[in-house]
């Protein structure tokens, strides 16, 4: 459990770097978008041909397809209650000021977050260590998330309007490193429980969960990261998701 635990918070650590990066300087929109586009390579990459893979040599074609459903469905749902009109839809954007009510955001992460960390626990089941791609994937695709949100909670309300929860000022430096440090926090305990809870289940539990996370993982790919990536940089996003996906391949297959 605690090795399970220590990838979590591995792998969701890159959360406070993104934090750090956007509190130091200021990241161009562009930039935001072109890094975004790289991990959502990376995540198609490891969803692919780790997590769906994986399912599929394990239980087969009905844990694949219920997981992939299900999973698509929870992020749908979860999407659907917590960000539509709420803070946590923008929280990747880095223009425009979020309506950052810190809870919102924090689950609009945690949406995001959990299944990832869930199957590393259960990547540790299989007793061929950590799969590598698909952590450095969630890794890589935390940067960008963690620079565009900081970057809009750190920006001072807009002075032609009056403050208040629609237009509240900037958030402080230590509020914000304490809320991405809950979300690693949160993240590495998904990962223990994840081993913890599936530990000597049958192969079809594990397989359906792996599946669950890759549809989950998917809809959010579609839903907020690449369009975002592509409102931001524009078409050499494309080339760059490209580079991200050979990147992730490189890493499963070698």
């Amino acid at each position: 459990m605690l090795e399970a635990a220590f990838w979590g918070l591995v792998g969701a650590s890159t959360l406070l770097l993104g934090a750090a990066l956007a509190i130091v300087s200021p990241w161009p929109r562009r930039a935001i978008g072109l890094v975004a586009g790289f991990g959502a390579g990376a995540l198609i990459s490891a969803v692919t041909l780790d997590l769906t893979a994986s399912a599929f040599d394990a239980a087969g074609i009905p844990a694949v397809t219920v997981g992939l459903a299900l999973g698509a469905a929870a992020f749908s749902v979860g999407n659907v209650l917590i960000h539509r009109g709420g803070p946590a839809r923008h929280r990747k954007r880095s223009h425009g000021r979020q309506k950052d009510d810190p809870l919102g955001i924090l689950l609009g992460t945690i949406l995001d977050g959990i299944p990832e960390s869930v199957v590393i626990g259960i990547s540790l089941l299989e007793g061929e260590g950590i799969g590598l791609a698909f952590l450095a994937a969630v890794a890589i695709s935390n940067v960008p998330e963690a620079i565009a949100a900081t970057t809009g909670l750190r920006a001072p309300h807009d002075p032609s309007r009056p403050p208040g929860p629609g237009n509240p000022p900037a958030w402080p430096v230590r509020r914000v490193l304490l809320l991405w440090a809950i979300v690693v926090g949160l993240s590495g305990i998904a990962a223990g429980l994840g081993y913890v809870l599936l530990a000597g289940s049958p192969p079809m539990a594990a397989a359906t969960i792996q599946a669950f996370a890759a549809g989950a993982v998917l809809a959010m790919l579609a839903d907020t990261m690449m369009p975002e990536a592509f409102e931001e940089a524009g078409q050499a996003v494309g080339a760059v998701t490209v580079l991200g996906f050979a990147v992730g391949t490189l890493l499963t297959l070698a």
